[in-house]
């Protein structure tokens, strides 16, 4: 089936939601931010990460662990992988240059000015049954899945880690600054999507007035936080994006998440859940030093075409990919997708490797002229140096 592995994420969730979340919520200080109350009380069979993950902002998706895909999280990192992460599909150039964020963000300012119009196209009707609820399987009217898995579920990760990330450098108000990370982000991500969209559409519409609200309210709860923190142990696993200097390119971005979910009665094994602009879902094992392995196969987003009334749907093919975390940071990772832009991505983040004390992240990805793209990560850097051998 088309949504196999979407609909298989989504059972991995409503599984965890039977074993409840996390527990009560502990006292908030002046800034709004959760203190501390020790050692974290996993719920009954987990498997959790070897790093104590006390309850609160700055614990629940954010402990500024120094190695792994953590290591990498920043504002400016975020706002890239969101803003451009529809530059990895086949069907567009990934040069900023060829990027008109003029023609985008008049066409994303129009829409929002107007959203009766832009829904009017297709009807009311059809804009509730393709992107808001969630009651069609067909390819064309399932636009609500990305909606509900990296909007509202990704979104609202993205704003409590970036939450604990300011509060953890004494920033007031960090979940202010949160939101408006996300905004730019966000607003980013919908100018360059529809830099090309001919007329009035729902898309920005949907996403920035329904779903990024929706992920804030829903996150700005302890309890939504610690039952997808503790119970569905999900991550934040973003690609390295970096800079091709002579092409003035984009590689290797893109926002991704995992969620493992214990098996009853097993302290190693996880059902494994790896998604972003794909669905990939298999197992994890973890070993007593809190690294774990991880497969999962599914599908893949290759290039976003048109469904009709202005509308877009996702052209999917199967994925497959293999991965290593320690403490839930991700280190390494090999995936293969049947697309021409990146056929195959093996990414090593920084702490995987150290030569005298210090670490960087490196990548090498097959595209689609059997070239090798390669490219070098600085943790401190938030944009990555990219290039062809």
């Amino acid at each position: 089936m088309r949504y196999a592995a979407g609909l298989a994420g989504l059972a991995i969730a409503l599984l965890g939601c039977a074993g409840g979340t996390a527990g009560a919520e502990p006292a908030a200080d002046s800034l709004g931010v959760v203190a501390p109350a020790g050692r974290v009380r996993e719920p009954a069979g987990a498997a959790p990460d070897r790093v104590a993950r006390p309850p609160g902002p700055g614990h629940w998706f954010y402990d500024g662990l120094p190695y792994g895909s953590e290591s990498l999280v920043d504002p400016l990192r975020v706002v890239l992988d969101c803003g451009y992460g529809v530059l990895q599909f086949d069907n567009r150039s990934n040069r900023l240059d060829d990027v008109n964020y003029e023609r985008g963000w008049h066409r994303v300012w129009a829409d929002l000015a107007n959203p009766a119009r832009a829904i009017e196209v297709g009807g009311w009707g059809d804009w509730i049954q393709r992107e808001v609820l969630p009651v069609s399987t067909s390819k064309r009217s399932a636009q609500y899945w990305p909606n509900y898995t990296l909007h509202l579920v990704g979104g609202g990760t993205v704003y409590t880690m970036l939450s604990e990330w300011y509060a953890r450098r004494g920033v007031p108000h960090p979940r202010l600054f949160a939101i408006g990370t996300m905004a730019v982000s966000h607003m980013l991500n919908e100018v360059v999507e529809n830099d090309h969209s001919p007329g009035p559409n729902t898309d920005a519409i949907t996403d920035l007035y329904l779903f990024d609200p929706m992920a804030i309210v829903l996150f700005s709860h302890e309890g939504v936080n610690g039952f997808f923190s503790r119970r569905l142990h999900m991550r934040y696993w973003p690609g390295q994006a970096a800079l091709d200097p002579r092409l003035g390119a984009i590689e290797n971005g893109g926002q991704n998440y995992s969620i493992k979910l214990a098996i009853p009665r097993s302290d190693r094994w996880s059902l494994f859940y790896y998604f972003g602009n794909h669905g990939e879902l298999g197992l994890s094992y973890r070993r007593p030093n809190g690294s774990a392995f991880s497969v999962g196969a599914g599908l893949q987003t290759r290039a976003l075409v048109d469904a009709g009334d202005n509308a877009q749907t996702a052209d999917l093919v199967p994925a497959a990919g293999f991965f290593y975390d320690r403490d839930g940071s991700l280190l390494f990772s090999v995936t293969a997708a049947n697309t021409s832009r990146y056929r195959v991505r093996v990414n090593a983040y920084p702490g995987l490797l150290r030569v005298q004390g210090r670490t960087v992240g490196l990548f090498a990805m097959l595209d689609r002229h059997d070239e090798v793209v390669a490219g070098l990560i600085v943790p401190w850097l938030s944009l990555g140096a990219a290039g062809r051998p």
